[in-house]
């Protein structure tokens, strides 16, 4: 099956899961005890006839299904809605989306450059004494929660004023030059991509250093060095490469992960990311906002597995994507 194709099935595939995943998370929110216009009816300012407006505008006064019905087909039509904020979901969501794909590439990168050759070197070094304190490490940061080391930083960012607390640019970040612009940026972006990448860093580089001491006792292996070949060849020609292949696979749960694991981070860290507007949305329990990120949630986790399966038969001509 060529890959074009294979693309085009999959997109056909995720249209039901979709449809699921939204019935799913609707009816989960609309059946939760949070009131959307809770605050509202706080405010002793507020006339029950501006709550009934807000009601009805909000679809609020329709049956569950009838709001459901109403929601997708605007979704569909490219429609997101009005947050109970007032203002234009679509607009939210493309203001915070490029944040949390820049943290998510970032963290990714990192974490692959330097869990890999991390990973290599461990099994290579076998219960050596790097080994043993790279294990202890990395055994560390998979236990960590990622809030708590956050919160860590936060505080340590607050005592030292090494590094600026909340947002993405410094004021007056238009009138930089295009340099400063990219230093910035990167000064904002240290304390996420340091808690998010110990944690995802910790986890692949024990998956990697696992699947090569596997691959390193194979039958092919042993018999690539009986005929003589050169140990490097052995190593990086044909045992990192298998080693790596179960990795590719993991890449798209983990493009998702980040983004679910990233909530609290950016909670935390006051990022102005995806994860960080999802979270508040439901604790204000704003279902067009919610609804919104949960689907672009489901597509980027969609979208992340197929770019793992094609990157997968990219480095391995051996997988059939039949």
């Amino acid at each position: 099956m060529s890959i074009p194709i294979y693309i085009l099935k999959r997109i056909l595939q995720a249209i039901p899961l979709l449809v699921i995943i939204s019935i799913i998370s609707f009816a989960a929110i609309k059946f939760s005890p949070v009131d959307p216009l809770a605050e509202l009816k706080m405010n002793p300012a507020i006339s029950p006839e501006t709550l009934q407006a807000e009601k009805e505008r909000l679809g609020l006064d329709l049956p569950i299904h009838s709001q459901y019905v109403r929601w997708a087909g605007n979704f569909i039509k490219g429609d997101l809605g009005i947050s109970t904020s007032g203002e234009k979901v679509a607009g939210r969501l493309m203001e915070r989306i490029p944040n949390t794909l820049l943290l998510t590439t970032v963290v990714i990168l990192i974490t692959w450059l330097v869990a890999i050759p991390l990973g290599i070197y461990a099994a290579l070094n076998w219960k050596s004494r790097i080994d043993r304190i790279l294990t202890i490490v990395s055994s560390m940061g998979m236990a960590v929660p990622s809030f708590f080391f956050a919160l860590l930083l936060l505080i340590f960012a607050v005592k030292t004023g090494w590094f600026p607390i909340g947002g993405l640019t410094s004021a007056g970040f238009e009138s930089f030059n295009p340099v400063r612009k990219v230093l910035d940026i990167a000064h904002h972006l240290v304390l996420p991509v340091v808690v998010l990448t110990t944690i995802s860093l910790a986890g692949l580089q024990r998956q990697m250093r696992a699947n090569l001491l596997d691959v390193l006792e194979s039958d092919y292996v042993k018999m690539a060095r009986a005929k003589g070949l050169p140990e490097n060849a052995v190593i990086y020609k044909h045992a990192v490469r298998n080693a790596v292949n179960p990795l590719v696979t993991l890449l798209g749960f983990e493009f998702a992960a980040l983004l679910n694991g990233a909530a609290l981070t950016e909670f935390v860290l006051q990022y102005p990311g995806l994860g960080r507007l999802i979270l508040e949305a439901v604790i204000k329990s704003d279902i067009n906002l919610v609804m919104a990120s949960l689907m672009i949630s489901a597509m980027m986790l969609i979208i992340g597995n197929l770019i793992a399966d094609i990157l997968l038969k990219l480095v391995d001509p051996r997988v059939s994507l039949g």
